[in-house]
């Protein structure tokens, strides 16, 4: 009878602790996905394929020579595209931007070694994602799941590293600073020494803005506590802020509510969108939704600010536009059955001066322009073999006049 009991005990605290994520469900739950991630992915971590890194091309497999497809026209054709990710020259580096110039053409390569920039990580198990370039030739990046931000020459070898657990995107101010995330906060450097300048912390200066005043847009994701004495507690990964970008002089007087500096926040777990004052954590304003688990919010010269809404789970991934302090949301571009486009997540886009639109399909190993009608007009697949794309994690679009002197070069290759 006492064993008896003892099991009833037992089903009836499984049941309520998987419910409740109480001891052992997340431990469990935990090794779970460990153990599956290690079988999906025990050659990338042994260094023999770099499984973490690739991708099955997104709808029908467009065949075994799939790469280029059109011809950059319109407002890409007046420039260059940078495209960041894993470098199919795995003898060269692990991870490399690439550079392309009006025909399509390769015309430079940043090789990136993160083991040149920090050695407590592994390259495979890193992924390149934020990418910044200056006009010298020059990037910034930084890596998911690294522990270093950098800036690297034309030949990819180091001019700063700064270490710390910076992630996803990276923005230039225009007034000599970076700005990108920081653990759960966003941070700010100048660009010429990696020196932090300033830091906001989501939960000490936005949660907490005004004694507190801001606290239930950010404490949506926590636990309520089981009896008086349990504090208020955050889930895992409780915001997974993926951008911020700030809003540059020249284009602040299309956003009369903000001023320049202010910054465009992405939040992906909360659906938020937020336009934060960098001094005080005020925010000016913010909206949950319609995107759901979004990238990349982007200031437009129009006044609006567009989205890459990866909608995960639908399949069809879109770019909105909405106008802050208007309610009505516009879509931009959709994947659709004729068109698939989907990225569950990471990934980028950029409005061109011709209303074209830049898309990085990251977990398509994807790059396509799409115009103003959502007609295709040139789409690129970053090709790792017969059945698999690269991972990549942003395309970027810059004139032709962008680089000081001349294409970026590096001088022992």
């Amino acid at each position: 009878m006492f064993v008896a009991s003892l099991g009833v005990i037992a089903v009836i605290y499984g049941a309520v602790a998987s419910e409740r994520n109480w001891f052992p469900a997340p431990q469990i739950s935990l090794a779970q996905r460990t153990m599956m991630d290690i079988s999906h992915n025990w050659k990338n971590d042994l260094a023999l394929e770099p499984t973490r890194h690739l991708v099955k091309p997104v709808g029908d497999n467009p065949g075994t020579d799939r790469g280029l497809e059109g011809k950059p026209s319109g407002a890409s054709s007046e420039g260059y595209v940078l495209v960041a990710g894993l470098n199919e020259d795995q003898d060269e580096s692990f991870h490399v931007v690439r550079l392309y110039d009006r025909e399509g053409n390769e015309v430079h390569r940043w090789p990136v070694h993160y083991d040149w920039l920090e050695d407590e990580h592994k390259p495979q198990n890193v992924m390149l994602h934020g990418m910044e370039v200056f006009e010298d030739g020059s990037l910034a990046v930084t890596f998911d799941a690294g522990n270093v931000i950098a800036r690297i020459d034309a030949c990819g070898k180091p001019m700063w590293t700064r270490k710390g657990s910076f992630h996803h995107s990276i923005n230039r101010d225009g007034d000599g600073q970076l700005v990108t995330l920081l653990g759960e906060g966003i941070a700010w450097l100048d660009e010429d020494t990696g020196e932090i300048t300033h830091k906001l912390d989501i939960v000490k200066d936005l949660a907490e803005y005004s004694g507190g005043d801001q606290r239930a847009t950010f404490d949506i994701r926590t636990r309520t506590p089981d009896n008086l004495d349990q504090e208020v507690r955050y889930l895992m990964d409780p915001f997974h802020p993926n951008d911020a970008e700030p809003l540059r002089a020249e284009m602040a007087d299309a956003f009369p509510m903000f001023d320049a500096g202010d910054v465009l926040l992405s939040l992906r777990e909360l659906n938020l969108l937020a336009v934060v004052d960098p001094q005080t954590g005020q925010m000016k304003w913010h909206r949950h939704g319609p995107w759901f688990k979004q990238h990349d919010p982007d200031f437009e010269p129009d006044g609006t600010i567009s989205v890459f809404d990866n909608a995960t789970g639908t399949g069809a991934t879109r770019i909105l536009s909405i106008r802050p302090g208007e309610e009505d949301v516009e879509t931009l571009f959709s994947g659709s059955e004729d068109q698939p486009f989907y990225s569950w997540r990471r990934g980028k886009h950029q409005v061109l001066e011709d209303g074209s639109i830049l898309l990085t399909e990251a977990e398509g190993g994807r790059v396509l322009d799409v115009s103003g009608d959502g007609e295709v007009l040139w789409q690129r697949h970053m090709k790792w073999d017969a059945e698999n794309n690269l991972i990549i994690t942003e395309a970027r679009f810059v004139p032709d006049d962008f680089f000081d002197k001349e294409l970026p070069r590096c001088s022992s290759s």
